[in-house]
């Protein structure tokens, strides 16, 4: 089944912070564990009215800035192909720090809907130095594993914890990503996790992008400000709102999810 990609009215897309994974400095042995809580929290915020989730290797810091090892592939595979049995809404995948190419193969293995790619035009220095935009080998990518129709590409404009190397026109950014990056949607975050995005480059974005091109909230988006920031956009990747106490690093909150959803719900298409 491959359910609508946005859903209808503003999209509420959930993210599952993955526990670390195997290979990386906090990894702790077992996949059970990663597995069981990747289930739980997705059917949480399928049940509570999210009409998407996306999956983050988000333990696994400090992130790679390029391609990831096989061994964070095959246990993002297992995860994601966790979260598709538990759940009946689109499911994404962003391989952390910028790895859309294996997002891709690992949802050609298991039918998820669209990845993220965090720097996709252009190059951003971040803490973990220079991340490249890829574009011409993913897209490549994609179209050789014939699933270009049914896996969507998202793409940040100028991403969260860096800093562009070049223009930080955020409207010349949008434009370029989607003319020449061919990204399916947009991406708009503020400076760091959890930190909300900026009105006005919401508005410049939306502005600039081609018509019929979703625009989407990366971070900081809660109960009290997602009116403001989806007036100019068509939803939003939302995470540490919904997580205990607003605490990124804590477990996902069905009464959070529930108040979100319900906000989001009650906002004008």
């Amino acid at each position: 089944m491959n359910p609508p990609l946005l859903g209808n009215g503003k999209a509420l897309i959930g993210v599952v912070h993955l526990l670390p994974l195997p290979g990386s400095p906090m990894w702790r042995g077992d996949m059970q564990p990663v597995l069981e809580r990747a289930r739980r929290e997705a059917g949480i915020l399928a049940s509570e009215g999210a009409a998407g989730i996306i999956v983050e290797n988000f333990g696994d810091v400090p992130f790679h800035p390029g391609p990831v090892g096989p061994e964070t592939v095959a246990a993002m595979t297992l995860a994601v192909g966790a979260v598709m049995d538990a759940v009946d809404v689109s499911v994404g995948i962003n391989v952390l720090r910028n790895d859309p190419r294996s997002a891709i193969a690992i949802a050609a293995a298991t039918g998820a809907h669209f990845v993220r790619a965090n720097v996709h035009y252009g190059a951003m220095v971040a803490d973990e130095g220079v991340v490249q935009g890829t574009a011409h080998d993913t897209l490549r990518f994609r179209r050789t594993l014939g699933v270009q129709e049914r896996v969507k590409l998202f793409a940040d404009v100028m991403v969260k914890h860096a800093a562009p190397l070049g223009t930080d026109d955020a409207a010349h950014v949008a434009r370029e990503t989607v003319l020449r990056g061919l990204a399916d949607a947009l991406i708009v975050t503020g400076s760091a996790t959890g930190v909300s995005a900026s009105v006005e480059e919401l508005k410049t974005v939306r502005e600039a992008a081609p018509p019929g091109v979703p625009v989407l909230v990366g971070s900081g988006v809660d109960e009290d400000n997602a009116a403001a920031l989806l007036e100019y956009a068509d939803g939003a990747i939302v995470g540490t709102s919904l997580k205990v106490d607003g605490m990124v690093s804590n477990p996902v909150d069905p009464q959070r999810v529930r108040r979100v959803a319900r906000r989001f719900q009650s906002l004008p298409a």
